[in-house]
């Protein structure tokens, strides 16, 4: 995850504190990003090669099935916490130039546009379009500040604010082509006594009912390259 144009810090460090505060390990979410995955396996061939941005724990990118599987983060943390198969990279994602032009089929992030400026998303976004395959996916989870506009600053590295709306016109603007938006997907945050409820998660997924929903899920295609899900 880069750095949101705060103060600078240590090689390999995000922001003192952070995973502390807002990403606290938790016995739970495992098994959370085990259904996750299989929902989100529809959008990613099983011989994908998938390169996770700001993977913090590697909750997606130790539970996705894929022929490769990459994840990146500024902090430290995810060396320690990628599983055996998972190649771990420390680094700015908003700099893939280690990475080969269409060198991935999927690019996935969970909850990092928010934490960067316009000019560094763009950046990130625009080295996405270059490591993605012409067939490849952007996959995005990201908080809708639509739903739960006063939470959305709870987190005090967030700098930016995205809707569903604004996030698909965005993509747009930038040439992408919007092929999936689920505006209401999970809720806010897990961290609470119900996250314990793991079981729960493949129904509110599927449900048309979603209470404390507060986060959406985009698939995006580079240079106007259309998928049908399966």
């Amino acid at each position: 995850m880069p750095n949101p144009g705060l103060e600078p810090y240590s090689a390999g460090t995000f922001r003192p504190g952070y995973f502390e505060t807002r990403l606290a390990a938790n016995p739970n979410r495992g098994q959370v990003w085990v259904h996750i995955c299989d929902y989100l396996s529809r959008f990613i061939p099983a011989n994908s090669r998938v390169l996770e941005l700001g993977a913090g724990w590697c909750d997606f990118a130790n539970h996705v099935e894929a022929a490769r599987v990459v994840a990146m983060d500024l902090d430290s943390t995810v060396q320690k916490a990628a599983a055996n198969h998972v190649e771990a990279v420390v680094g700015d994602c908003t700099d893939l130039s280690q990475f080969g032009s269409a060198e991935f089929d999927v690019v996935f992030a969970s909850n990092l546009l928010e934490h960067l400026d316009r000019d560094l998303a763009e950046k990130l976004l625009a080295e996405a379009a270059r490591v993605l395959a012409p067939s490849g996916r952007l996959i995005l989870m990201q908080p809708n500040f639509r739903l739960n506009p006063g939470g959305y600053f709870d987190d005090f590295t967030h700098v930016a604010i995205y809707t569903d709306r604004s996030l698909s016109d965005y993509l747009t603007s930038l040439g992408w082509k919007v092929e999936f938006v689920m505006p209401r997907f999970l809720p806010l945050t897990l961290k609470s006594k119900a996250s314990r409820l793991t079981f729960l998660v493949p129904w509110y997924m599927r449900s048309p009912i979603k209470p404390l929903a507060g986060q959406m899920l985009l698939v995006a295609a580079p240079n106007g390259t259309t998928h049908v899900a399966r």
